[in-house]
C-alpha cells in the first residue's frame, strides 16, 4: 500500500479497483458479493468525493487498490478520554469491575489536573486519529469540583482537534448525583458546554427483588433535567453480572411516559443477558418503541465481566446485540476504556474494534451491514453526517491492502492508508513514552 499512498497526489484524482462495504456506500455502483462487498472506482476532487463509479470508469493509470477495500473514516462513539492511558501508575490488581472503579477512583484523586489530562487526551486523539477515526464522544467523569476543570479542558480541545475529529462530550457521573443543587450544576455545564448528559445506573441484587423506592423517582428528576435544556442522553446502563440490574426497562418506559424527544443512546447493558426471556424480550420492545440506540463494548466487557481469580469465564458480558438488531435498534460498538483499571488494553482503533466484535459477538456467516456499527450508525447517534461513501462527503476513508473480508479481520492492517480531505495523511500512533512523566509509577 505504501506505493499506492506516493501515487496519490494532487486535489483531483481517482481511486481505482476499489471493494467497500455495500452498506456503507450510499449509492451502491454495482451488484455485492457473498460477503456483502461491491467493486467501484472512486473521485476525488477539492477534498470531497466526486463520484462513486462502477468498476472500469477510472482511467487505466490511476492509482489502483487492486481489489483492496475502502471505508468511509471511523466513528467511535463511547470512550474515556478522562480516565485513558493511566495503567502504568494504577493498574487494577484484580482485573474486576470493583478493582477498576477503586484503581481510578484514587487515581482521580491524587493525580487528576489539566496538564496531564490534557496530555493523555491529546495523545489519545491522535492515536485514534492516525487509524481513521474522524468522531469520537467521550464520557467524563462528572463531580464537583472536578467537572469544573475537565469541562473546560475538553471544550478547548473539542475546538483544537475541530476539522481532524470531531469530538463530542457527555457526563457520567452515579444517578443519585445528579439530585438537588449539584445535579443542577452539572446539567447546567453540560449544557453550556454543548455537550450530551449521562449518568450510569448502579442498581443490584436479584431479580425478584423489587427495584429500590428511590430509584424511578431519581430517573424522572434526571429526565426532567435533559428536557429542561433540550439535551440527548447518553447512557451506562446495567454494567454488571447481577440480574436485579435492570434499569434499562425502566429508562425505555419512562422515555416512552415522558415522550422523551431527545436522542437517546444506552450502552453496556449486560444484565439483559442474564435475566428471563420474557423480560429480555419485553425490554427490546420497549427500547425499539422508544427508538433507543445501543453502543455495545465488546472487548471491556469481556475483560471484566464475571472475571473471578483461578477461574475461566463462563460468560461473555455482552448484551443481545442480534436481538436487539432484529428488533429494529441501532447498534454501535465502540473502544471504551483504553489502558486504564477497567481496560488494560487498546489504542482507540475501530478496525480492531470490529475485528475482535465480529469474533466475540458472531457479526458473520454473513458479515451483512455490521460494518455499519463502526461507522454510520454510530455517527447518526452523534448526529453526523458522516460514517458513508457519499457524493459530496469529505473524501476521509481509509484504504486496505486486504480484499476479502477475512484477509480484512485477520491482521492488524498496519499498512492501512488514510485520506483526510482527499490527501494521505502521514499521521502515526504517538509513542508511549510520551507519557513517561505523567504516568510512569
Amino acid at each position: 500500500m505504501r506505493p499506492l499512498a506516493s501515487r496519490i497526489q494532487g486535489a483531483r484524482f481517482w481511486l481505482r479497483d476499489a471493494r467497500a462495504p455495500a452498506a456503507l456506500v450510499a449509492t451502491p455502483p454495482g451488484p455485492m458479493d457473498a460477503e456483502g462487498l461491491l467493486r467501484l472506482d472512486l473521485r476525488v476532487e477539492d477534498g470531497r468525493i466526486a463520484a462513486i463509479a462502477p468498476l472500469g470508469t477510472a482511467p487505466p493509470d490511476a492509482p489502483s487498490l487492486e481489489g483492496g477495500q475502502l471505508w468511509p473514516g471511523f466513528v467511535d462513539a463511547h470512550t474515556h478520554l478522562d480516565k485513558g492511558q493511566i495503567w502504568q501508575r494504577a493498574p487494577n490488581p484484580t482485573g474486576d469491575f470493583a478493582g477498576a472503579v477503586r484503581s481510578v477512583m484514587e487515581d482521580r484523586d491524587a493525580h487528576w489536573a489539566e496538564a496531564e489530562m490534557e496530555a493523555r487526551a491529546d495523545f489519545a486523539l491522535r492515536a485514534a486519529f492516525a487509524h481513521g477515526t474522524t468522531a469520537i464522544r467521550t464520557h467524563l467523569d462528572s463531580y464537583l469540583p472536578l467537572a469544573r476543570m475537565s469541562w473546560p479542558l475538553f471544550t478547548r480541545l473539542r475546538a483544537a482537534w475541530a476539522g481532524r475529529i470531531t469530538l463530542q462530550l457527555c457526563s457520567i457521573a452515579p444517578l443519585e448525583r445528579f439530585l438537588g443543587a449539584e445535579g443542577e450544576a452539572l446539567a447546567d455545564i453540560v449544557a453550556q458546554s454543548g455537550g450530551v448528559l449521562g449518568m450510569v445506573t448502579r442498581l443490584a441484587g436479584d431479580f425478584a427483588a423489587p427495584l429500590p423506592a428511590d430509584f424511578q423517582p431519581m430517573l424522572d428528576h434526571f429526565f426532567a433535567l435533559a428536557e429542561a435544556r433540550g439535551l440527548d442522553l447518553d447512557l451506562h446502563v446495567d454494567e454488571s453480572g447481577e440480574t436485579g440490574a435492570r434499569a434499562l426497562r425502566e429508562i425505555a418506559a419512562t422515555a416512552l411516559r415522558r415522550r422523551f424527544r431527545g436522542r437517546i443512546q444506552v450502552g453496556h447493558c449486560c444484565a439483559l443477558t442474564l435475566q428471563p426471556e420474557a423480560h429480555q424480550r419485553e425490554t427490546i420492545a420497549l427500547m425499539a418503541e422508544a427508538g433507543m440506540r445501543v453502543v455495545v463494548l465488546p472487548m471491556c466487557n469481556m475483560y471484566l465481566q464475571d472475571r473471578a481469580p483461578g477461574r475461566t469465564p463462563r460468560w461473555r458480558g455482552v448484551t443481545l446485540v442480534q436481538e436487539m438488531r432484529a428488533a429494529g435498534i441501532p447498534v454501535s460498538l465502540a473502544s471504551d476504556n483504553t489502558r486504564d483499571g477497567f481496560y488494560a488494553y487498546g489504542d482507540l482503533d475501530m478496525l480492531e474494534v470490529y475485528r475482535e466484535a465480529t469474533r466475540i459477538l458472531h457479526l458473520d456467516h454473513p458479515f451483512a451491514d455490521w460494518p455499519r456499527a463502526v461507522t454510520a450508525e454510530p455517527a447518526a447517534a452523534m448526529g453526523l453526517e458522516a460514517g458513508q461513501l457519499r457524493v459530496g462527503a469529505p473524501a476521509d476513508v481509509v484504504l486496505f491492502h486486504a480484499r476479502h473480508m477475512t484477509e480484512l479481520l485477520s491482521r492488524p492492517q498496519s499498512d492501512r492508508v488514510v485520506l483526510r480531505g482527499g490527501r494521505v495523511s502521514d499521521a502515526t500512533p504517538p509513542d508511549w513514552r510520551e507519557l513517561d512523566a505523567f504516568v510512569t509509577a
